[in-house]
């Protein structure tokens, strides 16, 4: 049995429309293998919602998340890791956009749940990492995978068979990240602002956009140019749409449902 402890805090705000989950465990927030089933629960509750159009992710502690509970994996039956990553990485599978607000470290685990998310944030002090290769091992949630898809194959073997720190100006300067602020309030207050103001879409297009986006990514371009076309016909369909056309034409500000 691992060790447990720490908590995936959850609140709503902006009426319910933004959601915030907070990794809470000690100053370097320390993922235990309770708490990546916690990340799973919670996205499962707020999948469910339809009043929740964004999800933010952050930290209460020092740090974002220095990486798993390292000595509790040992504890874990081997067989349990054949749906490794499954959890953490659920905001991969959420309909919803899903913002990660990455202040301190972002190591291991905790990288692997950012680079799940759609749109990172940082502040200057962030660094990132997968030093898994310290431990004879290899990232096993989606490390591998999703880090070489972002910044390329070269890149990404360098810094995951080294174990080389990746510092904010070059994670901005890479795309791992979408921006830098100052400090972690300026950092939570961009977040806080971005999530509104993607909250004000429409559902429908926002889940269509992030669908024919990452399933898009992992096909040829004649799928998913395909698949946009056809996601393009559907949302010509909905109520969304209209009311955009019609707020538009009328000069004034849309109010999307999610029909």
């Amino acid at each position: 049995m691992a060790l447990t402890g720490g908590e995936v805090l959850l609140e709503r705000g902006h009426d319910g429309r933004v959601a915030y989950l907070t990794l809470s465990n000690g100053p370097y927030t320390v993922i235990t293998w309770e708490m990546r089933q916690l990340v799973a629960e919670r996205f499962a509750v707020l999948d469910a919602d339809p009043d929740v159009r964004v999800v933010v992710v952050r930290s209460d502690g020092e740090h974002f998340t220095s990486g798993g509970d390292i000595a509790g994996f040992m504890e874990v039956d081997p067989i349990d890791f054949t749906d490794l990553g499954h959890n953490v990485t659920a905001a991969a599978r959420s309909p919803k956009p899903v913002i990660a607000a990455v202040d301190g470290y972002c190591f291991g685990v905790g990288l692997e749940m950012a680079l799940s998310c759609d749109i990172r944030l940082a502040t200057p002090r962030s660094q990132f990492a997968l030093p898994e290769m310290n431990l004879g091992m290899i990232p096993g949630s989606g490390g591998t995978q999703r880090l070489a898809r972002l910044i390329g194959l070269s890149r990404a073997k360098f810094h995951i068979m080294t174990a080389t720190r990746i510092q904010a100006a070059q994670a901005l300067d890479w795309g791992i990240v979408a921006g830098l602020h100052d400090d972690r309030e300026a950092l939570y207050a961009a977040a806080d602002e971005l999530a509104a103001r993607m909250a004000a879409f429409s559902p429908a297009a926002q889940r269509t956009a992030k669908e024919v986006l990452d399933k898009g990514a992992d096909g040829p371009l004649y799928t998913g140019i395909e698949l946009e076309r056809k996601a393009y016909a559907m949302l010509r369909a909905t109520h969304d749409f209209a009311e955009g056309v019609a707020a538009f034409t009328e000069k004034r500000k849309p109010e999307f449902t999610g029909r």
